[in-house]
Parts: structure tokens; C-alpha cells; sequence
């Protein structure tokens, strides 16, 4: 890659991989990007972490399969606590009953796509895979505090937010501007401080109380 920092030249002679120091130097930017959807645009989903950690699961799986395990696991989650809910137990052996029927299910859909020749799912690395699997104890959680119909809801803004990233994420203007002036995620900081100032209303709630506002003006 040309037009290299000095001082991502010093981490890779270090002996950190180019693309361990890019991804990071991208999560700045990933971050603050989740945070205007929340701050400015009013997109939920599940906090700022779980998107980012997603994000980074779709780029080592790739889209594709990624939003397929994203909607395989939220549908087996949404399967798994169904069936428990008669059995009245608590809420971490809960979890870690349907983290264990989540891994069978995924482990089966790795062994169909195997069958069925789809080597770029069957080779799917683990770290990526539990980092997907996790997402069924924010789920499960969501369920239990505000109901079906909301933990769906974040649970489709939080795949929104991993698409939209995604293609940041791998945006080539964008890497390359970082690996050339790595100095330039600094400016995520005031970008945050402006955000974390906002007051005003979120794109979304103009949209909700657009008749309100009607009548206001």
C-alpha cells in the first residue's frame, strides 16, 4: 500500500500485522458513525459496542454469511426462549441454555454449508462466529426488560448499523486517507463532543411527531 505513515511503518517493523493497526485505527471512526445514528438520527440498537464488534465479525466472515448467522441466531434466540419460558428458570442459566443451543445450530449450519460445497462457510473462524453468538444474551435480555416487538426492533437497527458500517469499514478512500494521515481519527473526539452536546430532536422523532410539529409551526 503506497503513501504509508511513518508511523504505521513503525507498528508493522514492530511486528503488528497492517491489518490488526488499520481496523483499529478504523474503530474511531466506526464508533462515531454509531453514535451520530443514535445522537442525531436516533437509530437505537443494541448500545455502540455490540455494532461495532458485529461490524468487525461481517468484515472477517464477509456479508453474506454474516447476515445470514446474524438472522439465524436472533430467530434460534427468539425460538430457544419460547420453548424455556415454561420451564421458569433463571435468567443466566437461561442464557447459557440458549448460547448452547444457538453453537449446536450455527455448528449444523457450518456442516450444511460444507455439505452443500459453501467452503467460505464452512471455514468461518471462530472468534467471528462467538462474537455472533454473543448477541443472543443482549437479545434475550431485550426480550425480558421491554418485550418481543422491541428486542426485534433493535435487534434489526443493530443488523442496520453492521451493513451501513460495513461498507465504511472497507471504504478504500477511507482507509487509505488513515494509513496515510493516521493522526486525522483525533478529530472523531470533538465530532463526539459535539454529539454528546446535542439537544436538539433525532431525524426520527421529526418524522414521528411531524404532525405535532405541524401544528406548532
Amino acid at each position: 500500500m503506497e503513501n504509508i505513515s511513518p508511523i504505521i511503518s513503525y507498528f508493522i517493523n514492530q511486528g503488528v500485522p497492517q491489518e490488526t493497526v488499520v481496523l483499529l485505527l478504523t474503530l474511531p471512526v466506526i464508533a462515531t458513525f454509531i453514535a451520530f445514528l443514535r445522537q442525531i438520527v436516533g437509530i437505537k440498537a443494541f448500545g455502540i459496542y455490540t455494532p461495532s464488534i458485529i461490524i468487525f465479525a461481517f468484515l472477517a466472515i464477509g456479508l453474506k454469511y454474516g447476515i445470514s448467522i446474524f438472522v439465524s441466531v436472533i430467530i434460534i434466540g427468539m425460538l430457544v426462549r419460547y420453548l424455556l419460558k415454561k420451564l421458569r428458570i433463571l435468567y443466566l442459566p437461561r442464557v447459557a441454555i440458549t448460547l448452547t443451543i444457538v453453537a449446536l445450530a450455527i455448528l449444523g449450519i457450518l456442516v450444511f454449508g460444507g455439505s452443500q460445497q459453501r467452503t467460505g462457510l464452512a471455514a468461518v473462524s471462530i472468534f467471528p462466529l462467538l462474537i455472533m453468538i454473543t448477541i443472543v444474551e443482549k437479545f434475550v435480555a431485550a426480550q425480558i426488560e421491554k418485550g418481543n416487538k422491541t428486542a426485534i426492533f433493535l435487534a434489526t437497527e443493530t443488523l442496520v448499523i453492521s451493513f451501513l458500517g460495513y461498507f465504511i469499514a472497507k471504504w478504500a478512500v477511507l482507509i487509505k486517507l488513515i494509513v496515510a494521515y493516521p493522526w486525522i481519527i483525533l478529530f472523531t473526539i470533538p465530532v463526539n463532543i459535539f454529539l454528546g452536546k446535542w439537544t436538539g430532536l433525532r431525524l426520527i422523532e421529526y418524522f414521528r411527531f411531524r404532525e405535532v410539529l405541524k401544528k406548532i409551526q
